[in-house]
């Protein structure tokens, strides 16, 4: 039982014996450092059914729980707020019973827990990954982790969008202007020589556009006049016609981009259970709107085309099958969500990690789904998060102007193999260890500067700035637990003993204070879908140990009680720093 568990009992009792009341709730938080106490408990709620002043409503209750419950020595009533101490002996026992708990932290799966599907990445298959698909990857896979280190099973899957008039417009301009290169003989990744005829494609659509435009026609009848442009229309056409050479040339060029992709996943560190793709799914839906005719939930108008009218719900009308009967965006991901249920029959809701730019389209997806009587429906949550940009402003893939997540990578692992030469901290590393330790630092930057924004925040990446050695970055947190590592390297005595009878040290308890947290912070992230609580409270967690470190003597002390549990400590501290990092996706050193 945690420490607001069992005073929230003891307060329950309290409010009952003092005042005969009963209240749903006691509120606390964190004593705040200028008074003494270790957590604290906010009386103004109580304030609404007692009459009298906080202070003497706190006195009475600090009080009651001195006589009655042995974990609390004394108090304080500052204004509303119950500053609770709690006895040196609590904190001693609640460690001895983590300590050797290497997923301390970690929910229990429950046996009437559904499974959650994450999903995240859904690339289009004519570019590569960009800084974008970075964020949106990190968080997608950071928040699986979370939800399954909180107790529930987790499927992690994408949504590839590998048709459609893009794809066609790389296909066509490779087929124009490829000269048969391959990947193998160009020796380019498979999904950036497809991007780069993208980007040609865009290039030389532009260009006939000016020369119609110079023929006295308008800019909008020239877009439509461009001949790539119809041959690329064209080109679809024939690959839903199932025209075999098109089709052919279509699975090359995807199976291209998907090696290709699984190298930057593999770099970046994510992973997969499952791939859905859209020319599998694009006619997912269509059976569900005749079951929606049928039910009255969509409407059909006198051109054929079927919509359902959400004003009721404060949205618009929205169409879900077009007059000539192909399904829409809406209908795919309609049909894909129930499919996902038929494959995986254990989960019970799904996260979406899609930009901001989509939070409509969820909106209305989510309610079509709840109105068809879907009850998995009621769990569904779209992970909106803001855009990346950089100090040089937006990108744009058919320009050619975006940050392309290998070529981003690359340049993290530089610039902190960089800095740490600078910094000249590497003296007895091979340059195998050099190469390992700076793909670590650079990517867990990288990592860190995405994830500790809240996901709705838009983000200004600077790389520099998140490969800095101090202050609120991943270097940083990586470096407190290196030197932990080199602490339990130079402890060469016994640290299975238990530790029972110790006056601690202000800095001691702190620490403990903040480790105790890490279960409440787990379960309010995987509420929340928010990674940021995880690298927040990590960076907490290591602002509380290095003033331990600063103020303590830890192997230097002759104490032998006192210098063990200051390395007991330390090590708990170092497993926290790793597994909550290991949540967000970034790698320790073990020396730095």
């Amino acid at each position: 039982m945690s420490l607001q568990q069992i005073l929230s009992l003891k307060i329950h009792k309290a409010l009952n014996v003092l005042f005969e009341l009963s209240i749903d709730k006691v509120e606390f938080q964190m004593t705040r450092k200028e008074f003494e106490g270790d957590i604290t408990m906010v009386i103004f709620p109580l304030l609404k059914v007692i009459k009298g002043n906080p202070i003497e409503i706190g006195t009475k209750i600090g009080n009651y729980l001195v006589d009655n419950v042995e974990e609390v020595i004394g108090f304080n009533v500052v204004s509303g707020f119950l500053n609770i101490v709690i006895s040196d002996v609590y904190y001693i026992n609640f460690f001895n019973d983590i300590k050797n708990n290497e997923k301390f932290g970690f929910g229990k799966p429950s046996e009437k827990s559904t499974a959650v599907m994450v999903e995240y990445s859904s690339p289009n298959t004519n570019k590569p990954l960009h800084l974008g698909h970075v964020r949106n990857n990190l968080l997608g896979y950071s928040v699986a982790e979370i939800i399954k280190a909180s107790g529930k099973k987790v499927y992690k899957t994408q949504i590839i969008n590998d048709r459609g008039i893009h794809i066609c417009k790389s296909m066509l301009a490779w087929q124009k202007y490829g000269q048969g290169q391959t990947p193998q003989n160009s020796g380019l990744k498979g999904d950036k020589l497809v991007g780069n005829f993208y980007v040609k494609f865009d290039q030389e659509y532009k260009s006939q556009i000016s020369d119609i435009i110079a023929q006295g026609k308008s800019e909008e009848e020239a877009k439509k006049q461009a001949p790539i442009i119809i041959e690329a229309q064209q080109m679809l056409l024939d690959w839903e016609a199932g025209k075999p050479e098109v089709v052919a040339l279509w699975k090359t060029m995807n199976q291209w981009v998907y090696e290709g992709f699984a190298v930057t996943y593999k770099n970046l560190g994510v992973d997969f259970d499952s791939y859905y793709y859209e020319s599998n799914t694009y006619l997912l839906g269509k059976e569900v709107v005749q079951f929606g005719l049928e039910k009255g939930i969509f409407e059909k108008d006198p051109d054929g085309s079927v919509w359902i009218d959400l004003t009721d719900d404060g949205l618009d009308r929205k169409i879900v099958l077009r007059s000539d009967g192909t399904a829409v965006y809406m209908t795919q991901d309609i049909g894909t969500a129930i499919q996902r249920v038929k494959d995986y029959p254990d989960v019970g809701g799904m996260v979406y990690t899609v930009g901001n730019e989509q939070d409509y389209h969820f909106k209305v997806l989510f309610l079509i789904l709840k109105k068809l009587g879907f009850n998995w429906a009621e769990n569904l949550y779209h992970l909106s998060y803001g855009m990346v940009e950089l100090p040089s402003g937006k990108m744009k893939s058919r320009e050619g102007t975006v940050v392309d997540a290998d070529d981003l990578m690359e340049e993290m692992i530089d610039t902190a193999g960089k800095i740490a030469n600078e910094l000249g901290k590497l003296d007895g590393y091979s340059e195998e260890e050099k190469s390992k330790l700076f793909k670590m630092i650079g990517l867990g930057a990288l990592k860190y500067y995405i994830l500790k924004v809240d996901p709705k925040k838009q983000i200004l990446f600077n790389p520099e700035e998140s490969v800095d050695f101090a202050g609120n970055t991943g270097p940083f947190i990586q470096y407190t637990y290196a030197r932990i590592q080199s602490i339990l390297r130079k402890s060469d005595f016994n640290l299975t003993i238990e530790i029972t009878n110790l006056e601690l040290h202000q800095k001691e308890k702190e620490l403990l204070k903040q480790i105790e947290l890490f279960p409440e912070v787990i379960q309010n992230a995987a509420h929340n879908h928010s990674p940021a609580l995880i690298a927040n409270y990590t960076y907490d967690l290591v602002k509380e140990y290095n003033p331990f470190y600063q103020a303590v003597s830890i192997l230097g002390e002759e104490n032998i009680l006192k210098k063990t549990f200051r390395v007991q400590l330390s090590k708990k501290v170092g497993e926290t720093i790793k597994i909550a990092l290991e949540l967000l996706g970034i790698e320790v050193p073990e020396r730095m």
